[in-house]
């Protein structure tokens, strides 16, 4: 009965036939979170301007865009069992990953707190977490295929929970990492009396991230 469980999960959330015209990347969390990754490597790798920050990071932008559909269409789906709920709730916290990070970085990049080499750097730390994040999606991948089936149904169920709990920390680092981040920049601003422009831009007053 598990097994019929998680093979129900891998339909809902790893096939490509609802997506059958979709770019493949769009029907593959797997795919599509390290696609996200991949461009944000490249902010670290080669920016040294702010102009190759921007151009950079719209590719990806581009890339969590073509799975936004993907993400949407899974938080749909509610008729899971608890289960392979938990295999969803996982490649969602990934996704959630991914949009924190183009969210909030898209807006330092128009803050003026920050300079080159501190957005890099930003990067480079969004670049580690999304890494991690990532490689237990891949991890999760691999227990609900056919490569999983080694393992029985009780063990099967062990790596899921074990998975979703440490994206969920790895979800929690990145809102942690860029609440620190903006804090930094209201400092900042706060020093030229100009919080006002900081709380525009990450949210009012009552929506403080710090």
């Amino acid at each position: 009965m598990k097994n019929l469980i998680i093979n129900t999960a891998m339909v809902v959330i790893f096939a490509t036939a609802t997506f059958a015209k979709a770019q493949f990347v769009v029907t593959d969390p797997g795919n599509l979170a390290s696609g996200i990754l991949n461009s944000a490597n490249e902010i670290v790798q080669t920016s040294s301007t702010v102009s190759n920050v921007i151009k950079n990071f719209n590719e990806v932008k581009k890339v969590y865009e073509q799975g936004k559909e993907y993400y949407d269409k899974l938080k749909a789906v509610n008729n899971l069992v608890k289960d392979a709920r938990k295999v969803q709730q996982t490649v969602l916290l990934v996704g959630d990953v991914s949009e924190i990070y183009v969210n909030n970085f898209g807006k330092m990049l128009n803050d003026p707190n920050f300079n080159v080499q501190e957005l890099t750097a930003i990067a480079s730390g969004y670049s580690a977490l999304l890494n991690e994040s990532t490689e237990l999606l891949k991890e999760l991948k691999e227990i609900i295929t056919a490569n999983g089936l080694s393992l029985n149904d009780k063990e099967r169920m062990d790596v899921i929970d074990r998975v979703y709990k440490e994206v969920k920390e790895y979800h929690n680092l990145v809102r942690y990492y860029t609440n620190k981040n903006i804090s930094v920049s209201y400092l900042r601003a706060k020093k030229q009396n100009n919080t006002q422009r900081v709380l525009d831009l990450y949210g009012t007053s009552n929506q403080k991230y710090w």
